[in-house]
């Protein structure tokens, strides 16, 4: 066990459990954790490609006041050291991440319980018009969450690193147990992506989904632009986008200032 990788390890999922409810609120993202964390465990390519399919699995997982989704920062780290230390294939190390990341929800549900009995004296330090005691209460509560992950982010480090041999064996003897966690890895981006189509996606919206998922298609066949079909993608997404946004500020200007309709019959 290299003692650098866990004390950097604790250290960055400290930063990302206070990030899910403070600081910038993006950091602990798993698009942004995981390259972060393949980074400390000295595998910043696995990280990248971690990252971004498990930013498809949880893109539609939102906290809504106290309810809390499986966690993503708990998710991500299990996920990178199962695929980094363990050996674990990237889809089965993020099929066996949810059982992680569930877990990392009840966690995040015990600290809240815990901290609302203090509350009170964050009521009462707003009520004397004393911010140092609403700031120690917030500090109080931040230092236990991220503690309280930092040591569990050990524990997974350990867990994994010393169920590697096994894990192989197990991968060897039983590959359907493998497979199955690599079917549900993989199932899970769509299951993720499905979800924030449900909460975002309006009637007027498909023509733009069909046509990119056309278009996607399209170019991943054309073999000089299959490997840059993302990005493409991502340019042809924001010019819609801006355009869109441009119309809209136009019409919202005209008929803000009363000057709609036009004289030229264009």
């Amino acid at each position: 066990m290299d003692v650098i990788q866990v004390i950097l390890l604790a250290v960055v999922t400290f930063i990302f459990a206070i990030d899910q409810f403070s600081l910038t609120e993006t950091l602990y993202r798993p698009m942004v954790a995981c390259p972060i964390i393949g980074l400390c465990l000295g595998d910043l390519n696995t990280g990248l490609v971690v990252g971004g399919t498990y930013e498809l699995m949880m893109v539609g997982n939102m906290p809504v006041g106290g309810a809390q989704p499986p966690n993503a920062v708990l998710g991500a780290v299990v996920a990178m050291v199962f695929a980094v230390k363990s050996g674990m294939g990237v889809e089965a190390a993020l099929g066996s991440s949810i059982i992680f990341a569930v877990f990392g929800q009840y966690v995040v549900t015990t600290v809240f319980t815990i901290m609302s009995g203090l509350m009170s004296k964050a009521d009462k330090a707003a009520e004397e018009a004393n911010p140092a005691g609403i700031t120690q209460v917030t500090v109080v509560s931040m230092g236990l969450l991220g503690a309280l992950f930092a040591v569990l982010a050990i524990l997974a480090y350990t867990g994994g690193t010393q169920a590697a041999e096994m894990l192989n064996e197990v991968q060897e003897s039983a590959s359907w147990i493998m497979g199955g966690l690599s079917a549900a890895g993989g199932m899970m981006r769509f299951v993720g992506f499905a979800i924030l189509m449900k909460i975002m996606l309006s009637s007027d919206l498909w023509g733009f989904f069909l046509a990119g998922f056309a278009m996607a298609n399209i170019i991943s066949n054309i073999e000089v632009l299959a490997n840059s079909t993302m990005i493409l993608m991502a340019f042809i997404g924001f010019a819609i986008a801006l355009f869109d946004f441009q119309v809209n500020v136009n019409i919202k200007n005209r008929v803000g200032s009363g000057t709609g309709g036009t004289s030229d019959g264009i």
